[in-house]
C-alpha cells in the first residue's frame, strides 16, 4: 500500500484504486519492454467513499475496504496523478469482483 502525502477522500460511491503493475523481467532476467508488458486487470483498494445515497436518503454502504484486491474492468475509470503515482477512480458498481 502507497503511503500518500496528500489524502484523497472518494466521494459517495466512488473507490480508489491501484493498479497492480505488470511483470517486468521474466524469470531468467530478461526485461521486457514497457510497451511489451501487459496490462493487468487487478488492483488494490487505497480508499473509499462513504456509500451510494437513494433517493429516500440512506446511505448503501459500499463492500470493498482499504487493502481488497479487486478485479478491474478494461476500460473506463478516472486517472488521478498524486506524488508521482497514478491511481483510479471507480464508482462502486464498476468494479467487477473481490478477489480472495
Amino acid at each position: 500500500m502507497p503511503q500518500l502525502s496528500k489524502t484523497i477522500v472518494p466521494m459517495m460511491d466512488r473507490v480508489l484504486v491501484q493498479r497492480i503493475k505488470a511483470v517486468e523481467k521474466t524469470a531468467s532476467g530478461i526485461y521486457i519492454p514497457e510497451k511489451a508488458q501487459e496490462t493487468l486487470n487487478e488492483g488494490y483498494v487505497i480508499a473509499v467513499g462513504k456509500g451510494l445515497i437513494t433517493s429516500e436518503g440512506k446511505v448503501i454502504a459500499s463492500e470493498l475496504k482499504q487493502g481488497d484486491k479487486v478485479l478491474l474492468p478494461p476500460y473506463g475509470g478516472s486517472t488521478v496523478k498524486v506524488d508521482n503515482q497514478e491511481f483510479l477512480l471507480f464508482r462502486d458498481s464498476e468494479i467487477l469482483a473481490k478477489v480472495q
